[in-house]
């Protein structure tokens, strides 16, 4: 299943490193960050359960940048 997500994000350096930190999750099969649109587009493993996953994903981006935001 693929979602896209509208973001909160600073920077474009924050927001490689944002998507960096997000596929490391357990649960997306990918995820990549625009920083042009402010956009999370997340592929999530079969069964996944996706709010549990992007808080998972959320909590980690706020090790990146403390004040970032993911709208889901």
């Amino acid at each position: 299943m693929k979602k896209t997500y509208k973001i909160d994000v600073d920077c474009a350096n924050c927001a490689a490193k944002m998507e960096a930190a997000a596929n490391k999750v357990d649960g997306v099969k990918e995820a990549s960050v625009n920083f042009m649109t402010l956009k999370m587009k997340v592929e999530f493993e079969d069964g996944a359960d996706t709010e549990a996953v992007m808080k998972e994903v959320l909590k980690k981006c706020k090790k990146v940048e403390s004040d970032c935001e993911i709208y889901f």
